[in-house]
């Protein structure tokens, strides 16, 4: 597996290569040279991933500029038993803090606050980064994007909780009682980590 997700990453970058070349290049033989650097790209991710050349190549590629990762936001709210909030997430039916992609138009801080509200039904207020993660560094299942994640403590204004378009159940839970996490969005450690920062075992920002 370390050698698949290896290949993944490389295949990744040379994507995240030919699209900044294809951006900044001024002449027909490098835009050549770019678009197939591009299509052997593509055909690697497709080859790696088992989907179809015809997905890859219409899901992956920006075109809109210098390549840059995506960034996703995790909601991090604790009542007042110690209990973290999470969801269950309907693609799954596995549990994740509420959370998802960073929405044009929005602060890190406002996704956090509208993820929290439309996944598990509680208004909450952005109240300080605990964790920048980048996705390769951490046990979660191999993605076509890469990928960085922002864990945001969230204060709520009250504990009243339910369910979202994307989430089949919402509850509050204790580290010694998580369950079966949906290993995309969160790992393990991760919960664990934002178990410290609420027992102040932890006061700075974990970075990667």
């Amino acid at each position: 597996m370390k050698d698949h997700s290896e290949l993944l990453l490389m295949a990744k970058r040379v994507q995240a290569i030919a699209e900044n070349g294809l951006h900044y290049s001024e002449n027909d033989y490098d835009q050549d040279r770019y678009s197939d650097l591009e299509e052997i790209s593509a055909r690697m991710l497709s080859l790696i991933t088992n989907q179809s050349h015809e997905i890859i190549q219409v899901t992956t590629p920006e075109k809109n500029g210098y390549r840059t990762p995506k960034t996703d936001v995790r909601c991090v709210v604790f009542n007042d038993k110690d209990e973290i909030l999470m969801v269950k997430e309907r693609a799954d039916s596995c549990w994740s803090l509420p959370g998802g992609w960073c929405d044009i138009g929005y602060t890190p801080t406002e996704v956090a606050e509208k993820e929290a509200f439309e996944e598990a039904g509680i208004k909450v207020k952005g109240k300080r980064v605990l964790a920048i993660f980048d996705k390769k560094c951490h046990e979660h299942p191999d993605d076509l994007f890469y990928t960085y994640k922002i864990f945001m403590e969230c204060e709520p204004e009250d504990f009243e909780i339910s369910t979202g378009m994307e989430t089949l159940d919402v509850g509050f839970f204790r580290q010694d009682e998580l369950p079966e996490l949906s290993t995309p969005r969160n790992t393990a450690y991760q919960i664990i980590k934002m178990f410290d920062f609420h027992y102040n075992r932890i006061h700075w920002p974990i970075i990667d």
